[in-house]
């Protein structure tokens, strides 16, 4: 069985639409999912703000590999259009793999380009940490210590203030 941490994020469209969609899309492998977050974008301030969540999966035969297969897979069916010039831009749908632990519960570490893991920023983003914080209050991200350590680290004190629960917004299917 592995176990993964998968952040979804979007500013484009109907953004809770495009997050549902991807939850609906991982089906049964989605064990918990967070709150809904409104947060500025990252990278790129010039486009619109975010919603952003967190949710954790598991499925007995997925390898990392799989688990990136099937977020790519998630923001291609939401339309999501990569601009090489653009790299933080704004999107329909994204998903990133943050961390993946193996059948015996050990964090599975990567340094392919392709998918590194855990996530080299995941440390970095507040709009992943703390919807994170939400399904492991305890949780960590691998090499980088305490989920709830890591958002009282001055440099992401502003990040941290500006990610803005939204508590009238949720992943549950409406259909």
């Amino acid at each position: 069985m592995t176990r993964a941490v998968l952040s979804l994020g979007s500013n484009l469209g109907d953004r809770l639409e495009h997050l549902r969609a991807a939850v609906a899309l991982l089906g049964g492998s989605v064990r918990q999912v967070s709150g809904v977050y409104e947060t500025p974008p990252w990278g790129d301030t010039g486009q619109p703000p975010y919603l952003n969540a967190v949710l954790l999966a598991e499925d007995a035969a997925a390898t990392s590999r799989d688990w990136l297969a099937r977020a790519r897979a998630c923001e291609a069916a939401e339309g999501r259009e990569r601009d090489p010039e653009r790299r933080y831009g704004p999107r329909t749908l994204d998903v990133d793999v943050l961390a993946v632990c193996d059948a015996e519960g050990r964090a599975v570490t990567s340094d392919d380009p392709e998918l590194t893991l855990p996530h080299p920023r995941a440390h970095l983003r507040a709009f992943v940490l703390r919807p994170w914080l939400d399904l492991q209050p305890g949780g960590e991200l691998p090499g980088h210590g305490r989920i709830a350590d890591l958002l009282t680290v001055p440099e992401l004190a502003a990040d941290v203030a500006a990610v803005t629960p939204r508590p009238d917004l949720s992943l549950e299917s409406t259909t």
